[in-house]
């Protein structure tokens, strides 16, 4: 069995259960609230058109947006009303299926965002 270096504590008698991370009981953790608060993206927004693993379909992909998961999701879905096509948003990245780079460079420029074409 391996022992972890900062304790194995769980579970507290008094407190119930721990989070491993903080140390403190789950109804006082600050862990998740501050990784929900924290945006995925560096600030750089970049879109690019990419056919890997589609089976030669192209795909618009946003990338680097500074965003929370809610507003990220809300510009998607924005984008795709926009360009007319279906996507989806996972793990930070905006997928919109199709070539619409330039629609998409258009639109991020009046929302205020700064992005760039990456890619040939």
């Amino acid at each position: 069995m391996k022992s972890s270096s900062l304790g194995g504590l769980v579970y507290s008698t008094e407190t119930g259960r721990m989070c491993p991370a903080c140390r403190q009981p789950l109804a006082q953790c600050a862990c998740k609230a501050q990784a929900k608060a924290a945006p995925i993206g560096d600030g750089a927004v970049r879109v690019s058109r990419q056919t890997k693993g589609r089976g030669g379909k192209s795909a618009t992909v946003v990338k680097g947006l500074a965003l929370d998961a809610i507003a990220l999701a809300l510009l998607g879905k924005q984008l795709r009303t926009q360009c007319g096509s279906g996507g989806t948003v996972k793990d930070g990245v905006i997928e919109v299926q199709g070539d619409h780079v330039d629609t998409i460079l258009a639109a991020l420029a009046k929302l205020g965002h700064q992005a760039k074409k990456a890619g040939g």
